[in-house]
């Protein structure tokens, strides 16, 4: 079991940001998305009882949010990152094993990642995690730079979505969609 300390609410900003935009996709009918909560057993707590300062994890956490957009099964984490380059560290095997099995079931994973130095947040679609995670564990860098991202994957704001990710979930559809036909036209004789 993992010990938890209170570290300043590290993610908590993007994560405001992404419930409000969950809030209004739900509310036009395009998605219905939840924050999944971490398990964990509180151990001590402030004088007032109004905060947690330590906490075992119960198990381990899979992602932060699942849910449907127009009937696609979604899950995905948000991740912040100061840098410009991101630590596969703050991704976990069970995570990455989960997102994988969670795609071979018919869904789609991805990462929501906020540059907080550079103000910019990018949808990185699973397949580049799994290239990346690959490529860590055969003994290359572990990590990933600003650099290596597809940078038409940039989520914007629009209105009240904040985190606006439908449009580079859409991308990624599109782009799953060409490999599928390129692949069936390689078997068509």
């Amino acid at each position: 079991m993992g010990t938890w300390k209170t570290r300043g609410l590290r993610g908590s900003q993007l994560e405001e940001l992404i419930n409000r935009t969950n809030d209004a996709y739900q509310a036009k009918h395009l998605a219905i998305v939840q924050k999944i909560p971490t398990p964990i057993t509180p151990i001590n707590m402030n004088a007032d009882h109004t905060q947690i300062t330590l906490a075992y994890f119960d198990k381990k956490s899979t992602v932060d949010y699942i849910g449907l957009v127009q009937g696609i099964p979604v899950c995905f984490d948000a991740k912040e990152c100061a840098k410009s380059f991101w630590p596969l560290a703050n991704l976990h095997e069970h995570q990455v094993r989960f997102m994988q099995e969670f795609e071979q079931q018919g869904g789609i994973s991805f990462i929501i990642l906020s540059f907080t130095s550079l103000n910019e947040t990018y949808y990185i679609p699973f397949r580049d995690i799994l290239y990346f995670w690959e490529r860590m564990q055969n003994g290359g860098k572990k990590s990933f730079n600003y650099d290596e991202i597809d940078h038409l994957y940039r989520i914007r704001s629009h209105k009240d979505m904040l985190v606006h990710y439908l449009e580079p979930l859409q991308r990624d559809l599109d782009e799953r969609d060409r490999a599928g036909s390129c692949e069936d036209d390689q078997h068509e004789v």
